[in-house]
């Protein structure tokens, strides 16, 4: 009798289970298009603090000008223990992605 109740149990678990389980490929993520000026931003702030770390990275958005765009982060960065934070605008031509002027400002 209870290798009976064990088999109906089986079969009634197997019959709650969907045939076909879809399978999830994984997503290639896309690169977002300001990472290119992450990477300057990142560059730029290790230039001007050569002995400190980049700990964090945020991108703040963008402000569109007439023919410009100004791209917004902020670095968290670590030297000798001491931790602080640096904004950088890049502003760049919108059309030709041409570099204007890069403005890093520690807070």
């Amino acid at each position: 009798m209870q290798k009976i109740v064990i088999a109906l149990g089986i079969i009634t678990s197997t019959q709650l289970v969907p045939a076909h389980i879809q399978s999830i490929a994984p997503t290639q993520q896309e690169i977002p298009a300001y990472a290119k000026w992450g990477q300057l931003a990142m560059k730029e702030a290790q230039s001007k603090y050569p002995n400190a770390s980049i700990i964090d990275y945020l991108h703040e958005g963008k402000e569109t000008k007439e023919s410009s765009t100004i791209e917004k982060f902020k670095l968290w960065l670590k030297d000798s223990g001491k931790e602080f934070g640096v904004s950088v605008k890049i502003e760049y031509i919108t059309d030709t992605d041409e570099l204007v002027n890069i403005q890093i400002q520690e807070n």
